[in-house]
């Protein structure tokens, strides 16, 4: 089940989103020119860096040294990607759903949210595997936090997604909360039988998806309720006497 679109229009123009697609087709764009110019060695010591490394952070958190260019990684790598079909396939989530939680949080707490919702999905990732020297990068871990809050903002928006029935297909339109559902428990079951898997190479970080998807939820929650408890509850309109006698009903 792939998404396309969702009918479920936005107030304002959304800019935010909007930004962070262009500046990961920037980065990709500058991971491409090192490609180029200086072969696999100079890009994996750029993604290196930049990346989240679970064993350099948890040896740089271990001294206490918590401000650290490895700490900044979880917000850096959140613009790294590793092909064009890792680089398209999370633009296409962060359109689909992103401009929907950008309208309700606004531009500067979703960029708020977003990036938070990035480090703590790459803080999961951390936790699961701290000893592991394999760089982790990709929006996937923000992307996951806006899904989360897609899903408790509007699980009944109508999401068209296509469908695969073996050699076919087809384009049905599906609640969000089915859309969603179905793609954390993906993650969860990918997650679970990955653990105790040694990796060595590339592979996909389900539990950045996981933590990140569970954050995104629990902070639109929190988000929600703390709102609605500040506009307090609406005063009911009183109701107009009738000029004439009326029957209702």
């Amino acid at each position: 089940m792939i998404p396309l679109r969702d009918a479920n229009p936005t107030r304002k123009t959304p800019f935010v989103t909007l930004s962070l697609i262009i500046a990961c087709f920037v980065v990709f764009a500058w991971e491409l020119g090192l490609l180029a110019s200086g072969g696999d060695p100079a890009l994996e010591t750029f993604i290196t860096h930049w990346g989240v490394v679970p064993a350099d952070i948890s040896a740089a958190w271990a001294r206490g040294d918590y401000v650290s260019q490895q700490t900044a990684t979880l917000v850096t790598s959140q613009f790294l990607h590793g092909g064009w079909f890792h680089l398209l396939g999370n633009m296409l989530y962060l359109w689909i759903f992103g401009n929907n939680v950008e309208d309700r949080f606004g531009r500067a707490g979703f960029l708020g949210f977003y990036l938070l919702g990035g480090a703590l999905a790459g803080i999961t990732q951390v936790a699961i595997d701290p000893t592991s020297t394999v760089p982790t990068i990709g929006a996937s871990g923000a992307i996951a936090a806006t899904l989360g809050a897609y899903f408790v903002l509007f699980p009944r928006a109508r999401v068209t997604s296509l469908v695969f029935l073996g050699f076919f297909y087809q384009l049905i339109d599906v609640p969000a909360v089915i859309v969603l559902g179905f793609w954390f428990v993906l993650q969860l079951i990918d997650g679970l039988t990955a653990l105790g898997v040694i990796q060595t190479g590339g592979g996909v970080a389900f539990f950045a998806h996981i933590g990140g998807f569970v954050v995104g939820a629990v902070m639109a929650k929190v988000i929600v309720t703390v709102s609605a408890r500040r506009r307090g509850p609406s005063a009911p309109s009183a109701p107009s006497a009738p000029s004439a006698p009326a029957t209702v009903g």
